[in-house]
């Protein structure tokens, strides 16, 4: 499904990414954790084709970039982030943002057929949000429009979905409940690829996570075996405590 080998990635002279071998199958539910600025925002951002290795190569869906056109790609990857939402028209009516996900349109500048608006209140109506379909998303709140930037992803049926830190500015009520949403990735088959900096999003759903920092992957692999104390705290540079709790890992600093 995804596979990175030997990725390098510099800027001027500092080197963001060193040396990343991974290869992400499809049926995985990928968590990659790490601090701030450990790179994984770059990452991503060559997962989607929107920046290039220094050296290596990244294959994407059976698909080499710089021998694909990286266009065609991208419609088969649900791409979810606050800079994508930032990006969004704030005036616009929660459907017509969804529906823009069709087209790849940050907004429409023409009339909208009425199966495109009948699909997007359909999927935000398995979203549980056909209570916000008429209103402006920015009336919204900031985890209801998460769940619309999540509805708006996955319209297109997608193979991959990529979170870029979706619980970030969330409160724990808001935050669990987006968590919750994140169940219907084990039955529709999509894989999903979600990027955090706390351990305690990484909820039962996720099957492997990569360790980042600065730039280095740190381990790879299945959760259990990954999310140990001892690698946390290589990771984080700080002593914790993980304890599980009905598949999920919490932690305590020590």
């Amino acid at each position: 499904m995804i596979k990175l080998d030997h990725v390098y990635f510099r800027r001027d002279s500092r080197e963001i990414l060193s040396d990343i071998n991974i290869e992400m199958n499809k049926g995985e539910h990928w968590v990659i954790l790490g601090k701030n600025g450990s790179g994984k925002t770059t990452i991503l951002e060559m997962l989607n084709g929107y920046l290039f290795p220094s050296q290596g190569t990244i294959e994407v869906l059976g698909n080499r970039y710089g021998s694909c056109d990286v266009r065609e790609v991208r419609k088969s990857i649900g791409y979810i982030s606050q800079s994508l939402l930032e990006k969004l028209n704030f005036s616009d009516p929660v459907w017509e943002v969804v529906a823009t996900g069709l087209f790849g349109f940050l907004r429409f500048y023409q009339e909208i057929p009425d199966e495109v608006k009948k699909h997007a209140n359909e999927m935000l109506a398995q979203m549980n949000l056909s209570y916000v379909k008429d209103q402006p998303l920015g009336l919204l709140s900031q985890g209801e429009r998460k769940k619309v930037l999540l509805a708006r992803a996955l319209i297109t049926e997608p193979e991959i979905i990529i979170m870029d830190e979706p619980c970030a500015g969330l409160d724990l009520y808001e935050r669990e409940k987006l968590l919750v949403e994140l169940e219907r990735f084990n039955t529709n088959g999509i894989s999903l690829i979600y990027i955090t900096h706390h351990v305690e999003e990484i909820v039962p759903l996720f099957s492997n996570v990569m360790l980042l920092n600065n730039g280095e992957i740190m381990a790879s692999g299945k959760k259990k075996d990954i999310l140990t104390n001892e690698r946390i705290h290589h990771t984080f540079q700080i002593p914790v405590q993980i304890e599980w709790i009905n598949g999920r890992p919490w932690i305590q600093v020590i």
